[in-house]
């Protein structure tokens, strides 16, 4: 089996060796923070793809 086939393959090894990479690179202080930018910046993307159908409908 080559590995080109299953390119995005991820378990549990990797999910957590991911983990601790992020927390070597960034500190345990600064993940909620980053969290927290990445939760605001989805609520806004949310909020600007709702307004864009009404937009469209009104025009």
């Amino acid at each position: 089996m080559s590995l080109s086939i299953v390119p995005l393959a991820i378990g549990a090894p990797q999910i957590i060796l991911i983990v601790v990479v992020v927390l070597l690179l960034f500190g345990g202080r600064k993940i909620p923070e980053l969290m927290r930018g990445l939760g605001s910046g989805i609520k806004e993307f949310k909020d600007a793809s709702k307004e864009e159908p009404d937009s469209k409908e009104k025009e």
